[in-house]
């Protein structure tokens, strides 16, 4: 085991790929040399060489498109969209080529590709460097989608996606990048001087995808969350006093339902919480879902908690974005309802 920021742990993940698979390969804006923005890839290309860590143009549709090829060829890219914020011309090559690969070819070719992008707000970043765009590739039949909320799981969840043999969309919190970060919105973020680490095992260790993790057990109401959603929601049930048991859903595609049934049929009510937008977000499925396969143990209605619907605002994100307060209210309407 070593202790290891978020950061660290991807760089790692991807350390230890690049030297058991030679066809492992890692690119995009600035990745190489500059190590990339939040310097996930510092040191690789001066460890594996210009052809297999190396920077692309301003391009994120060349980017994916390019990756989609090296895929379909025997290749495994790894590639970084800088912000999520900046995929949407990729989107086109990711939703009608990436995910469609498999299935058009009928088996002939797959696509195992890993697109890793920065997501989220808490650092400031205003409505180009904040958005919480999951739902934009949940919905896409062919995509799976990862959202770490801890260390261990980027590298071991990292490890993992690398090794499917289908594209997999990568979103890491940047807020959960450096930390400390205890849920509370109303606190500055800390400077990148100090680190929050994780116990993270060393050497190879994947983390299956489709396995939710129970971050706090508890009997009284089921919270499903994700990425930063998980401390703040953790935050929340501490603070409240309420015995909540938080689930961190940890890939959304392919999801742990069995795991959500098990929780919601325990405690018979539910708080699903994202920071992305309300409308049309991924809350809505799970409350479907939840609906769909627990509704004789329901004894109150599914309760979201999600960013406004609204531009992400630079000034007023901790007010955008669900934080315990938020939260906490959430979990006692569930509780209290009859």
């Amino acid at each position: 085991m070593a202790r290891m920021t978020m950061i660290e742990a991807i760089r790692d993940a991807l350390d230890v790929m690049m030297g058991r698979d030679d066809n492992v390969v890692v690119f995009g804006e600035d990745v190489g040399y500059f190590g990339g923005v939040f310097r996930c890839t510092q040191g690789l290309q001066k460890k594996y060489g210009k052809d297999r860590c190396f920077d692309a143009p301003i391009s994120e549709a060349g980017i994916v498109g390019t990756a989609i090829g090296m895929a379909a060829y025997g290749l495994r890219p790894c590639v970084e969209i800088q912000f999520a914020d900046y995929v949407y011309p990729a989107y086109d090559q990711i939703v009608s080529e990436a995910a469609r690969l498999r299935h058009r070819s009928a088996g002939d070719f797959t696509c195992p590709l890993v697109i890793r992008m920065p997501t989220g707000g808490g650092i400031f970043g205003g409505q180009t460097h904040s958005q919480s765009p999951e739902a934009l590739f949940t919905h896409v039949a062919g995509l799976k989608t990862v959202v770490p909320s801890n260390p261990r799981d980027a590298k071991g969840l990292l490890i993992a996606a690398i090794e499917d043999p289908d594209p997999v969309i990568f979103l890491e919190p940047k807020r959960l990048y450096n930390g400390p970060f205890d849920g509370h919105p109303d606190r500055p973020i800390v400077p990148w001087s100090k680190h929050e680490l994780g116990e993270v095992p060393t050497g190879h260790a994947p983390i299956p995808l489709g396995q939710a993790a129970i971050r706090r057990a508890g009997t009284a109401v089921t919270v499903l969350a994700y990425g930063t959603m998980v401390h703040v929601a953790e935050a929340a049930a501490q603070e409240t006093g309420i015995d909540a048991e938080v689930i961190d859903l940890r890939t959304l595609v392919p999801l742990d339902l069995d795991a959500i049934v098990r929780s919601v049929s325990k405690t018979g009510r539910c708080v699903v919480v994202h920071e992305a937008t309300l409308t049309s977000g991924f809350g809505a499925e799970l409350v479907s879902l939840v609906q769909e396969h627990c509704f004789y143990h329901l004894e109150a209605p599914v309760v979201r908690v999600a960013g406004y619907d609204t531009p992400y605002p630079h000034a007023l994100e901790w007010t955008y974005f669900p934080g315990p307060k938020r939260v906490g209210e959430a979990l006692r309407a569930a509780v209290e309802a009859v």
